[in-house]
């Protein structure tokens, strides 16, 4: 949406849809301003990662009014309701915190947290999930069961997925789906993409140490400044060594510490990085070649080192069959002049995690704003809530889709 108080752009549909795209955009346009609403209360009322105590207070009580029952995770973060029943079931994940930012943006619904804001979407994502929720109950011409996930934590390591999976969320799952706003996609588009769509983050800390000395005389201890610079310029190009040069691998250092003085050679320094990769089988040996390399790098210079890696979360890689579902129902939906073909991004989503147990897809969002440009996790983030309309529809008519399958 642009500024705050503008009215959302509301979708044309006419009598040549199909009966049920004609049933559901009715629907969607309906329950589309009390999501908006939905969405704008999320947003003034921000929670980070495993903290998001009121927002699923807030989503299960909506839940409640229209008689879905949810059941909400004994930690109070995070909740699991479905609409329908029978033997097939499909998934559609929304995520629920905010991010540790202070926000910029001047919305009448701007965070009232300080130093919190919502700069990735996700109450964006909870409104549209609320949405089909509701959608799907009205419609109630379907057999099988929506299954909607409401998830914690998805900006933190380890993150709610893999918690949400332990509590056996995707069993008896057929296929699952999830969306991300886009706001470099204009509103009313969505992007699709088969095969790897983000990429996997994983961190890393490197301890080295070694004797320490004096300046003076470096010839009798170990330099280990010098040892962590040759493996900050080094490793980004060693890793590549043996991987196929058309794999994208990013190695990145974001901090190096060590040493308190000018004439002192440390005792012990720490680098700390990220990794970032699209490859599921390379992101699995990932920490095994960090720690092979770092060991090579310092061993000769007489340094000990010491690799902590912390593994996020494993890249998104979209089913072809789900896609092929996702496609025809946003064809049928918003036609297929708003379908474009999607970028791979090196940005990690734990979505990926749900898709080690299910076949699913991860779907663009557009929600450009029409005035201005922004980037996800921007202080000054906002969506055009035009989006929120668009997502309710095509989930709706994905899920049922790959229902009927």
């Amino acid at each position: 949406m642009g500024p705050a108080g503008a009215e959302p752009r509301r979708r044309n549909y006419n009598s040549g849809m199909p009966d049920r795209i004609r049933t559901l955009t009715r629907l969607a346009a309906e329950i589309a301003p009390d999501m908006i609403e939905v969405r704008r209360d999320i947003h003034r009322n921000p929670e980070i990662g495993w903290m998001e105590h009121r927002t699923t207070r807030k989503v299960a009580e909506r839940l409640m009014e229209w008689d879905i029952k949810p059941t909400v995770r004994p930690e109070g973060t995070g909740l699991v309701a479905s609409v329908g029943s029978g033997h097939r079931a499909v998934g559609f994940r929304a995520d629920l915190d905010a991010l540790p930012i202070a926000e910029e943006a001047t919305p009448s619904y701007a965070s009232i947290v300080p130093g919190v804001m919502h700069a990735c979407g996700h109450d964006v994502h909870a409104a549209i999930a609320l949405g089909t929720a509701w959608v799907l109950q009205q419609y109630a011409n379907f057999q099988g069961e929506a299954r909607f996930l409401f998830q914690p934590a998805e900006e933190i390591i380890p993150g709610g997925a893999q918690a949400m999976r332990d509590d056996g969320v995707t069993r008896g799952l057929r296929a699952i789906t999830a969306f991300h706003v886009d706001p470099s996609l204009e509103a009313g588009k969505v992007g699709i993409r088969t095969g790897g769509i983000t990429g996997a983050s994983d961190r890393f800390i490197i301890r080295l140490s070694g004797p320490g000395g004096h300046t003076s005389r470096p010839h009798q201890t170990v330099n280990l400044l010098y040892v962590a610079a040759r493996i900050i310029t080094d490793l980004p190009q060693l890793i590549r060594h043996d991987i196929d040069p058309r794999e994208a691998v990013v190695v990145v250092f974001g901090s190096m510490q060590g040493g308190t003085a000018a004439n002192v050679i440390p005792t012990h320094a720490e680098l700390q990085g990220t990794v970032r990769l699209f490859d599921l089988d390379l992101w699995r040996e990932m920490p095994k070649r960090i720690e092979s390399l770092v060991a090579d790098m310092a061993g000769p210079l007489g340094a000990t080192a010491e690799v902590e890696y912390m593994p996020g979360s494993p890249p998104v890689v979209n089913d072809a069959s789900v896609i092929r579902r996702v496609e025809s129902a946003a064809e049928a939906a918003l036609g297929a002049d708003n379908i474009r073909h999607t970028h791979q991004s090196l940005g990690a989503e734990d979505f990926a995690w749900f898709l080690e147990d299910v076949p699913g897809a991860l779907i663009r969002l557009g929600a450009a704003l029409p005035d201005r440009p922004v980037d996800l996790h921007s202080a000054t983030f906002d969506i055009d809530e035009s989006a929120i309309e668009t997502g309710i529809l095509v989930a709706s008519e994905t899920i049922l889709r790959l229902l009927e399958d």
